[in-house]
């Protein structure tokens, strides 16, 4: 490793430490960088090339981890805020939107009063299980093992009640698996995650069918187009196989790319609706 390289590492690895221990005193750009003996325009772009994350997201990850250990111990939102480091419960509602996606008080309950309708089917790619709220459909997960599936579903949605049903929004979900997809109905979906991630997620379901898109593209189309990273990263955690076609998204390279549920169910997404798009093409002409 060249002397510059040893040198920026030990900065970076001096930086890390400093804010996992001084987190709860939320210190600022200026104050990290005067421990490294770097300017902050200069340490913000260090940090974020060799961590992945600016200093101030880094900080925030910590700051959330501690909060979320907090609220599982019953703190209340002002004591967890408090002894994050953050103002006041304002501040404390602002991080979890921001990174978690939901507010302090529904990480505490978990979902509670939330009722899921479950079920369990049998598609062209596999099994899978499809889930509900009031609102539309929350999870869709390719899973062979119902057991593991379900449980996959509980840990996203802790204290929520679940029963096993099959409900409207599910059939209508599942109709997007059979031939005639091109005469369906609007489905209506109840996401769950931050502001960023909601965005790409949006901007996923503009793909037409039979298409791709990359991850630069997607970048572009919610105007964050050096955020490629962090696009992959969202559409990485995408609830809802299917109906969110992360599918559609490869590399810009021409190379697919990795998907959630398996390279090979992808290519068998991707070719299938290849095929739908020719037999109704076909037809009409």
């Amino acid at each position: 490793m060249p002397e510059q390289h040893k040198i920026d590492y030990q900065r970076i690895e001096t930086a890390i430490r400093y804010i996992s221990d001084h987190f709860k005193d939320q210190p600022s750009l200026d104050d990290i960088a005067q421990i490294v003996h770097v300017s902050p325009y200069h340490f913000q772009k260090m940090f974020t090339e060799w961590a992945g994350v600016s200093p101030k997201k880094f900080m925030q990850y910590l700051s959330l981890n501690h909060a979320k250990a907090l609220l599982r111990k019953r703190k209340s939102l002002q004591d967890t805020a408090l002894e994050t480091g953050l103002s006041g419960t304002g501040r404390l509602h602002d991080l979890f939107i921001n990174i978690e996606g939901m507010t302090p008080g529904e990480f505490k309950n978990g979902g509670a009063k939330l009722q899921i309708n479950y079920s369990f089917s049998h598609t062209l790619f596999g099994s899978i299980i499809v889930a509900s709220t009031s609102k539309g459909i929350c999870h869709l997960h390719f899973e062979n093992n119902e057991m593991t599936a379900l449980r996959n579903l509980q840990s996203r949605f802790p204290n929520a009640v679940f029963i096993q049903a099959e409900d409207h929004y599910q059939l209508e979900a599942l109709s997007l698996f059979q031939k005639n997809w091109h005469n369906l109905k609007e489905i209506k979906l109840h996401l769950v995650g931050t502001p960023f991630q909601i965005k790409v997620w949006e901007s996923l379901l503009h793909i037409p069918l039979g298409s791709l898109a990359t991850y630069g593209d997607i970048a572009e189309s919610i105007n964050k187009p050096k955020s490629a990273r962090a696009v992959g990263s969202a559409i990485g955690r995408n609830p809802i196989a299917f109906l969110i076609p992360c599918h559609r998204v490869i590399q810009s390279s021409g190379n697919l790319g990795g998907y959630m549920w398996g390279i090979d169910r992808k290519k068998a997404l991707i070719g299938w609706e290849s095929a739908q798009i020719n037999i109704h093409d076909d037809t009409i002409g």
